[in-house]
């Protein structure tokens, strides 16, 4: 179907290198496969000197770079780039297209390739020009006219779009960096935190964390996911993870604090269903006290990489029983040097995957990255488990070194 669909299709690298082309392009272009295929496309195509007022290239160029950042599919309104002339160094031909261009994202959500079409719009343009004085234009011809007047005033507003989606993405991720400050944070120089949207989400999320420091030599982590994306989900976090951080201060251990949290949640619309993992960790007897609402098990990595879930103490998310029950609550001890890992469930779920092959792979990679500082065992993480640049599921991870 690629070789013989009439429409000129070339398929682009994220390199944009040419990696195949069909029939129709190389008809259009009057090239050949292997003059085309392995050459850099602005290479093959370059800029025709003797028009340097033209901006086809810059446009095309555009264009391909917003999909390779934005993973999303581009058009390009008719625009004027001409092309080398077959076996005539030096020389150009008017040519004027009309381009979309398509990504194709592979198994890590990257862009693996770029299918660029390109229609030929060069004769309709030069065989209807503009009348001369006294002359008109037919009816059909005044209506392409039209049409092609209107194509060039929508890449106009397809621009003006992206510059403001660009200034949302750039508003919301300020405030999502707002509500994830932790001033306690800063003292702890021994913790990673990691916080990476959904792919194709708007920056920002209702997963969280948080770090604060108790009386008596402890401190408490948490993470936490609200269900959903985007600024709706982001704005229930916000509240939630105020309330957990100030009833972690107010109360005796994380069951307790969870329970408060839990009751809160009732009367916050969007907030049932969350869940939330809290901890403390004890410096002075070397204990972690834990308690689980829904959220998958965090991690205590040992010195020689074994790994013990802490899955004793798991109950679900809040919301879920019509009337409150006390949580459970667990304990155990770590050695210095140990690692304290949580994390939300965008980083070991697949989906059509179990859950329990997830976590398998997640402990196999903290034991191979065991030795590394919690910076660099954070980034080899998301690496090894290939959501370094987002995944299907918003990502919040904390990686503490006890």
């Amino acid at each position: 179907m690629f070789a013989v669909t009439p429409s000129p299709y070339m398929v682009l690298g994220p390199d944009l290198v040419i990696a195949d082309v069909n029939d129709a392009a190389c008809r259009v272009t009057g090239r050949t496969r292997e003059d085309l295929l392995g050459r850099y496309l602005f290479d093959a195509f370059p800029e025709n000197p003797a028009d340097p007022g033209a901006e086809g290239v810059r446009i095309l160029h555009d264009s391909l770079h917003r999909v390779l950042r934005t993973k999303e599919t581009d058009a390009v309104a008719v625009q004027k780039y001409d092309i080398p002339v077959a076996d005539q160094p030096g020389m150009f031909e008017e040519r004027w297209w009309s381009a979309i261009n398509t990504p194709v994202l592979g198994p890590d959500g990257q862009v693996a390739w770029i299918i660029h079409r390109g229609e030929d719009v060069t004769e309709f343009l030069l065989s209807h020009p503009r009348p001369r004085e006294g002359g008109a234009f037919s009816n059909m011809e005044a209506i392409e006219a039209e049409l092609f007047e209107r194509a060039r005033e929508l890449q106009r507003l397809n621009e003006e779009l992206r510059q403001a989606n660009a200034r949302e993405r750039q508003l919301a991720l300020t405030l999502q960096e707002a509500m994830l400050r932790s001033p306690h944070l800063a003292r702890h120089r021994d913790t990673a935190v990691r916080y990476l949207p959904a792919a194709g989400s708007l920056n920002v999320c209702g997963d969280w964390y948080e770090v604060v420091d108790l009386p008596e030599n402890r401190f408490a982590v948490a993470v936490g996911d609200v269900v959903g994306h985007g600024l709706e989900a982001a704005t229930v976090m916000g509240m939630l993870r105020s309330a957990l951080s100030a009833s972690i201060r107010a109360v005796d251990g994380p069951a307790r604090a969870l329970d408060c949290l839990g009751l809160y949640a009732r009367y916050v619309e969007g907030a049932l269903a969350t869940t939330v993992v809290q901890a403390i960790v004890d410096r002075h007897t070397r204990r972690i006290t834990y308690s689980c609402a829904g959220h998958l098990p965090p991690v205590l990595v040992h010195l020689d990489g074994t790994c013990d879930l802490l899955d004793q103490a798991t109950d679900p998310p809040l919301g879920a029983r019509p009337e409150p029950v006390p949580r459970p609550q667990a304990d155990l001890t770590f050695t210095p040097g140990d690692t304290f890992v949580l994390y939300t469930d965008g980083l070991i779920e697949r989906r059509g995957e179990d859950i329990d092959v997830g976590l398998q792979r997640l402990t196999d990679a903290l034991a191979r990255y065991a030795h590394h500082s919690p910076e660099h065992l954070a980034d080899a993480l998301l690496a090894h488990l290939g959501v370094s640049s987002g995944a299907r599921d918003d990502i919040a991870l904390i990686v503490v070194r006890l």
